[in-house]
């Protein structure tokens, strides 16, 4: 299927460059005028410069985009001084045409200065040579759609048998974003695509592509039976159309343990596959299969997943952090430290063993929740940059902390359940071991029975805060407690490190 709309950039770029050639005059601003607003450079790499003539500062800026950083183009400078002056772009040498636009700021008025090397070319290439060659680059490139993660702009996976780059963004047939699912592109679809090549964190890919051509795949996933299976055993059927010779399947090693084959069925072109799943004793679980068919010449591929609830696993926070990242589910109770984002609840919570990052607590505008408040919460060991993380976090119940003075303390009434975060200066420190302490705020004091480095401590966990933290009589403590008496002695107990100030 032939899809009639490749933009012509070598035709563009002429154009453009005759229109660089034609322009005898520009817009004059009062504020800040230039000598051109075009600036052709070398393509074996120079410079070329302008005047500047400005009735005040002036700053000079690239224009990027989280796409195309323009890292190839220098600027001699950033800003300049009323009156007139020389701003230079330089860039090395190109083997391919690439444009940047620059913008000159004065007194709120923008004077936009638009920079051209060589012309752009579109070279073939396979996905190795995509990945290998250099950014700005416009390829055309033809492989499989392995997988699709974005079905709004089009983000996807492009393989051959050289390897597999990211499609960051698909245009549509009028060469619109945001606009995927009008190309009717599918896993298993072989397709020719054009854009130029650039690279994100370290990993090459390919920007707002073109599609030229779709093949359709002989093979098609037309529906699925139990999509999300529960943590019982049970069986996940697959309905698929084969217009080649026969339906192979490929379930991964991963999965083996796991998952098999129970039954084939053809006729004709439609094919159901049903598979066994067995109970999962352990996390959530997920798995692709991938279903092959060929025409004796070449071979196509779809997929599809399946996915299966399992047993959520109670963890300290030091065995989450030491988990692999995966589907696992885990349930984590902790103080919330922190929360850097108050929309989407980004935040820190800790425990007797540890911290860690929570990115995001599904609703967690509707929770109320603070810092200071005992929390559970369900979620998968994830990483950022290699730093751990909580993902796809749910609240499972929150354990409300109040601030309040010591002299407030004294006067609520004994309870289990109401915890008071109290912040004193230890005056004595009366059971090193422990951390049974006497805090005094102005004249009012009240004894701690116990200050545990976390949420969750039990036994020797229990031990040896004060000395570990070198927390000494005179520093500012602050605790997580209920309020009780023993022997007519009113106390915080149980107490939950927060926070500490030395008093050196």
């Amino acid at each position: 299927m032939k899809l009639k709309y490749i933009f012509p950039l070598i035709i563009a770029a002429l154009a453009f460059m005759v229109s660089c050639q034609d322009e005898d005059t520009m817009t004059l601003l009062d504020e800040i005028q230039v000598s051109s607003s075009y600036v052709s450079l070398p393509v074996d790499g120079g410079s070329a410069s302008i005047t500047v003539t400005a009735k005040d500062s002036y700053t000079v800026e690239k224009v990027t985009t989280d796409k195309d950083k323009v890292e190839w183009l220098t600027l001699s400078s950033s800003s300049g001084s009323a009156g007139e002056s020389n701003i230079s772009f330089s860039a090395e040498s190109t083997l391919d045409g690439r444009t940047a636009e620059v913008l000159i700021t004065s007194a709120g008025k923008t004077q936009r200065i638009n920079i051209i090397q060589g012309l752009a070319t579109i070279s073939e290439a396979t996905v190795a040579e995509v990945r290998n060659g250099p950014d700005g680059k416009t390829f055309r490139t033809t492989g499989v759609v392995a997988t699709i993660s974005n079905t709004e702009y089009g983000n996807w996976d492009l393989e051959d048998e050289t390897g597999t780059i990211y499609v960051y963004g698909t245009l549509d047939a009028k060469g619109a974003s945001k606009n995927f699912l009008s190309l009717g592109l599918e896993v298993g679809d072989e397709v020719t695509i054009e854009g130029p090549k650039s690279t994100y964190g370290g990993s090459p890919q390919m920007v707002d592509v073109t599609v030229i051509e779709i093949r359709k795949s002989l093979v098609k996933v037309d529906s699925v039976e139990n999509e999300m299976l529960t943590i019982d055993a049970g069986e996940f059927i697959a309905y698929l159309t084969s217009k080649g010779q026969g339906v192979s399947v490929e379930i991964p090693e991963d999965a083996k343990s796991w998952l098999s084959i129970s039954s084939i069925q053809s006729a004709g072109e439609n094919v159901v596959v049903t598979f066994k799943v067995d109970a999962n004793a352990g996390g959530d679980r997920s798995t692709t299969i991938v279903f092959s068919t060929t025409d004796g010449k070449k071979e196509y591929t779809t997929e599809t997943t399946l996915n299966q609830k399992g047993a959520i696993i109670k963890a300290s926070i030091a065995e989450f952090l030491a988990a692999e990242v995966g589907d696992i589910q885990y349930r984590l109770t902790g103080v919330i430290t922190d929360i850097s984002n108050t929309t989407y609840g980004n935040l820190d919570i800790r425990d007797f063993s540890g911290e860690t990052y929570v990115y995001g607590i599904k609703d967690f505008k509707d929770k109320n929740l603070k810092v200071g408040d005992i929390i559970t919460i369900v979620g998968k060991r994830a990483a950022y940059k290699e730093d751990p993380q909580v993902a796809g976090a749910v609240l499972e119940s929150v354990i409300p902390v109040t601030p309040a003075t010591i002299a407030e303390v004294l006067a609520k009434p004994d309870s289990s359940t109401d915890f008071f975060m109290v912040s004193g200066e230890i005056t004595k420190i009366d059971n090193p071991t422990y951390g049974n302490v006497y805090l005094k705020d102005g004249d009012d004091e009240i004894y701690v029975y116990g200050v545990y480095p976390g949420h969750g401590a039990t036994g020797d966990f229990r031990k040896n805060l004060l000395a570990d933290k070198d927390i000494k009589v005179g520093d500012q403590l602050t605790v997580i407690g209920t309020k009780t008496t023993y022997d007519g002695k009113v106390q915080l107990a149980n107490g939950i490190y927060f926070s500490h100030e030395s008093a050196e």
